[in-house]
């Protein structure tokens, strides 16, 4: 019997590598049955750590200034060929000890792609960022891409509503997102963009993108593509997230394993440490709740799960 563990990530208690390795160890302990751990992400934070463990290759360094301007050491990741993968993560990270997106700059990320300097081909993975500037300090380090560029955006939401759909998960105030949302709607170079789906992830940094000529995708398909997911020869999948609500099977990347698990035909299940609304076509499981226990509730889950393939 052979089960496939790839959750992403539970926010702020356990990467999707992590979460990956607590199932896969609770179902090893079932004799006859065996685990591959495939950890997923959507384009947002830990997204380069999900594609260098499928993909491997040689990871860099730079140094450039996060969202408030402290100086931030930022990885990225070099393929076979000459492909560069960043993460805007990796550079303007949302900070829980500072939720300021009014102040919040994109600068580091153009700092992060400078330093990459000439691919033969960029993917920039966009989310979980402090900033809600459209790409404003971004634009004043790169002016134009260094190669032919793809960027996988967490959410689809154009550049219109990021302020009043994000702003407020990153500190804002009702009065800073009427501001921070006419700060957006005022910023001409992205007018043509204002309604591109992706086009407001990351802050606004998915319209910024596309005004220099990169193509917008859907970030949790690119990343199952670009690791190889395949349901097929499995007995059962499971995934799932910190939250599992509605949102879950709209974009997220647990919610396109279960499309891709429907298409093949494949069983699936979807964990979440809490659960607001199931996902349609997966069983649904919630955890404990209690981040202190996460690896060990997951690794449960998969005894159990295992425990149930073998009778």
């Amino acid at each position: 019997m052979r089960v496939l563990a790839c959750p992403a990530s539970l926010k702020g208690v356990l990467t999707a590598v992590e979460a990956a390795a607590a199932l896969g160890r609770g179902v090893r302990r079932v004799p006859g049955v065996e685990a591959d751990e495939l950890p997923v992400a959507d384009g947002g934070e830990g997204t380069l750590e999900v594609l260098a463990v499928a993909r491997g290759g040689v990871w860099h360094r730079a140094e450039v200034h996060d969202a408030f301007g402290r100086p931030r050491r930022a990885r990225w990741l070099e393929l076979d060929g000459g492909r560069a993968i960043v993460e805007a993560a990796e550079a303007i990270p949302l900070d829980p000890q500072r939720l300021d997106p009014l102040a919040a700059s994109s600068r580091g990320l153009g700092e992060l792609i400078a330093a990459v300097g000439r691919p033969g081909e960029l993917l920039v993975c966009l989310g979980g960022t402090a900033n809600v500037d459209g790409g404003a300090g971004f634009r004043e380090v790169v002016r134009e891409l260094p190669a032919p560029t793809r960027v996988a955006c967490d959410v689809r939401s154009p550049l219109v509503d990021a302020a009043r759909v994000f702003a407020p998960q990153k500190g804002a105030s009702p009065e800073d997102v009427a501001a921070l949302e006419a700060r957006l709607l005022a910023l001409q170079q992205l007018a043509p963009y204002a309604s591109l789906p992706g086009g407001g992830a990351a802050g606004g940094l998915g319209a910024a993108l596309a005004a220099l000529g990169a193509e917008l995708v859907a970030g949790a398909a690119l990343v199952l593509d670009e690791i190889g997911f395949d349901p097929r020869g499995f007995d059962l999948v499971v995934t799932g997230e910190g939250v599992v609500d509605l949102t879950t099977g709209e974009g997220k990347a647990p919610g396109e394993v279960v499309r891709r698990c429907l298409e093949a035909g494949a069983r699936c299940i979807v964990f979440g440490g809490r659960v607001a609304a199931p996902v349609e076509g997966a069983e649904t499981y919630e955890l404990s709740g209690d981040p202190a226990r996460a690896a060990v509730d997951l690794a449960e889950l998969g005894e159990t799960l295992a425990r149930s393939l073998a009778r």
